[in-house]
């Protein structure tokens, strides 16, 4: 079904359109304005005294160029948390309409979903974890808002084919989600490249990652400038800090760097798996698209309580859909995987 921007007005909640947004004078006269006395700011401690620009248009510029969009294609949020959070806001009526995913997969989709009053519909990835696409689609009904795809999908860790998500971005008649939060890892391309094909796309990345900087709290989300606009609407006015910004915006000078710090994950992954592997209780290391490997191994709980003891902590994913005596592992220097390795191999 052929998406528009009239299709995305109708997905959007009624109050939401009708919303009268907060206003700020840092919107209204940024550029003009050279004495500001309208926000009973402190007039000491310059920089941080001033409220930080509510629409952090230089780190979009900046980030707009870099990744090849518009700047009024980017939401800059808490994490890529907030951006969940605000499309359950912007498009789900609490009590009525209700989101789609897949299981395994990242366990906010669902936890925004709760908070906000939104029915969650859970599709299972094929035994091999591949996309069951029309297993999905059916799943959907004319109250589905959302669909979120992971993709590098976490805790799995496989990239999914594009044709598949292609079809379901067609398919579903609502915002589908692609979270790349592990894109820098995989050898699958962005969707950022192809996010105007598709009006209802949303794509969300992040800095936690690759870029080494989960501690700062910065996603992305990239869309048409018509939900984007809906996200600057619906957010808390400063959202993003002026710190944050001016962290940012030096990290983007850094690129080449970060590029080094993915070649060098990728390298230790590598190694890491194919030493994994040969240990003799350990039945399958998944492929990885992603920082981090799935592997299942025949007693979970006794080796993730054994590692703890030794002060070496994994993610225990035993109780999670099919993933029942897996372990996630993320990759880290050389040093701790050989850490870890020699802990698994007096227990193995």
């Amino acid at each position: 079904m052929r998406k528009t921007c009239d299709s995305i007005e109708a997905w959007v909640r009624p109050n939401i359109r009708r919303l009268k947004p907060y206003s700020s004078a840092r919107n209204e006269f940024s550029g003009v304005a050279s004495v500001w006395l309208d926000a009973n700011e402190s007039p000491f401690n310059t920089p941080y005294n001033r409220y930080p620009d509510p629409l952090q248009s230089a780190l979009k510029q900046r980030l707009a160029g870099q990744r090849g969009v518009a700047p009024e294609q980017i939401f800059l949020g808490v994490g890529s948390d907030e951006a969940i959070d605000l499309l359950y806001r912007i498009f789900c009526q609490p009590g009525k309409h209700n989101a789609v995913s897949i299981a395994p997969t990242y366990g906010m989709y669902r936890v925004c979903a709760e908070i906000n009053d939104v029915a969650y519909r859970e599709v299972t990835l094929n035994a091999d974890f591949s996309l069951p696409v029309e297993a999905i689609l059916q799943a959907a009904d004319a109250d589905s808002r959302l669909l979120f795809l992971c993709s590098p999908n976490n805790p799995t860790g496989n990239a999914f084919p594009a044709a598949d998500i292609e079809r379901l971005i067609n398919g579903f008649d609502g915002i589908v989600v692609v979270d790349e939060a592990y894109i820098d890892f995989s050898s699958q391309p962005s969707w950022l490249g192809r996010l105007c094909e598709f009006p209802n796309l949303v794509v969300l990345q992040t800095f936690s990652k690759a870029w080494g900087s989960a501690g700062v709290r910065l996603g992305m989300a990239f869309a048409l400038p018509l939900i984007i606009g809906y996200f600057n609407k619906v957010k808390y006015p400063y959202n993003i800090g002026e710190p944050v910004q001016r962290y940012a915006l030096a990290m983007l000078d850094r690129a080449d760097e970060v590029r080094r710090w993915v070649a060098d994950t990728l390298a230790v992954r590598s190694r890491f798996v194919e030493q994994l592997a040969a240990l003799p209780s350990v039945r399958q290391v998944y492929p990885s698209d992603a920082n981090f490997v799935l592997v299942r191994v025949d007693e979970a709980e006794l080796l993730y309580d054994r590692l703890v003891a030794e002060g070496i902590v994994v993610r225990n994913r035993s109780t999670v859909t099919l993933c029942g005596n897996c372990l996630r592992i993320t990759i880290g220097t050389a040093d701790e995987m050989n850490v870890l390795l020699e802990a698994m191999r007096r227990y193995l």
